[in-house]
């Protein structure tokens, strides 16, 4: 009975959620923004990735005295998008002063202008109401066109590209649908991730399966335009397939990953981040968070080339940082070997005999 009782809240939860508006806000295009809320300012940044981007933008905001409460940051294919929450130092409340909003989103504008990046130029408010920040972090991604491949970026790199996701999209023309079908490593909100980007891009799901393997994660789903139409172009199907691709790529764990926990203070991203770029780490993706007055941040570290880090370079940070604070918890950088998996199990054809999402809602488009 107990697990009952938890399984309906779960859903009424699911429900309520579902139902709300704002987390179906449509997309905002532009490269920063700030939006004051009463416990903290939400800051907004696009643009792109480079060595040290990340220690900046934190000596930016600690020279002008915001404090970093909480933060998610993502890179992919040479773009870079954050999103920041930040209080006032001495106050520890949402900045409202509007000459002092207006001077932040001035410097952080130059510091994301990089190599005369015109794409960051661009500044707009954020919008008012509440996003979920991944489903956010997913638009501000999608709005600057990670999901094309920058091959330049990846010149001298080694990139295994079997590792990358496999997604295919088809039209069943007897049922007047497109059909997509993915196949990729398996991990926490895969499925968040692609049906999320689905939507924003004006898709209706109506029917999906999912299944897991041990490694491995496979996805198919039965959508359409808004407009009711299956997909008509090969350049819409080339276009869905990078999408989605970029869509599953953006929270991969490429990396070493390092985990934080040390009493919060002002300034102290901006210390942690100085200390990876003097010893050439890059950092591809962080999650920030202070709860209690205690820092609780992970990051997903390489080197500035994009490799595995050596050894003695995390020795050396975690001596000057301490090491206590800072502890791998993981060494997430792909295997030469990655173990494979069939998907003899995904029995595709049964799709319509299958438990379908429309019962849900899981997808609501908004045009």
């Amino acid at each position: 009975m107990l697990h009952q009782g938890l399984s309906f809240v779960m859903l009424t939860f699911i429900f309520q959620t579902l139902e709300n508006d704002s987390f179906f806000l449509s997309p905002l295009r532009g490269s920063v923004g700030v939006m004051p809320s009463e416990e903290h300012t939400s800051i907004e940044l696009a643009g792109t990735d480079r060595p040290g981007l990340l220690s900046e933008v934190c000596a930016v905001l600690a020279d002008l005295h915001c404090n970093v409460v909480n933060a998610e940051i993502w890179t992919h294919n040479s773009r870079a998008a954050a999103v920041v929450h930040v209080t006032d130092a001495s106050t520890g409340c949402a900045i409202e002063d509007p000459n002092r909003l207006s001077k932040i989103k001035v410097l952080l504008r130059n510091v994301l202008k990089g190599n005369n990046d015109l794409k960051t130029a661009k500044m707009t408010l954020s919008p008012p109401g509440v996003m979920h920040r991944e489903r956010r972090l997913h638009q501000m991604m999608f709005d600057d066109r990670d999901y094309e491949r920058n091959e330049r970026a990846e010149h001298g790199r080694v990139v295994d590209k079997s590792l990358r996701p496999n997604v295919s999209v088809m039209n069943c023309i007897e049922r007047d649908y497109t059909v997509i079908n993915m196949r990729s490593k398996d991990r926490p909100k895969l499925l968040f991730d692609t049906v999320c980007t689905l939507t924003d891009m004006q898709y209706v799901v109506f029917h999906g399966v999912v299944h897991t393997g041990r490694t491995e994660a496979f996805q198919e789903y039965y959508i359409r335009h808004v407009d009711g139409l299956p997909i008509s172009s090969e350049a819409e199907r080339e276009r869905v397939m990078q999408c989605l691709e970029a869509a599953i790529e953006r929270r991969a764990s490429e990396g070493l990953e390092l985990e934080l926990c040390t009493e919060d203070r002002v300034g102290l991203l901006s210390d942690i981040t100085r200390v990876f770029r003097e010893n050439s780490l890059s950092v591809k993706r962080a999650e920030i968070s202070t709860k209690s007055g205690i820092a609780e941040d992970t990051f997903y570290v390489t080197d500035v080339t994009g490799s595995a880090v050596d050894t003695k370079t995390i020795d050396a940070i975690r001596q000057e940082i301490g090491q206590s604070a800072l502890r791998v918890k993981r060494n997430s950088w792909p295997s030469s070997n990655p173990p494979q998996e069939t998907a003899t199990s995904f029995l595709f054809s049964n799709l319509f005999k299958a438990r379908t999402f429309q019962n849900f809602k899981l997808v609501r488009s908004h045009s």
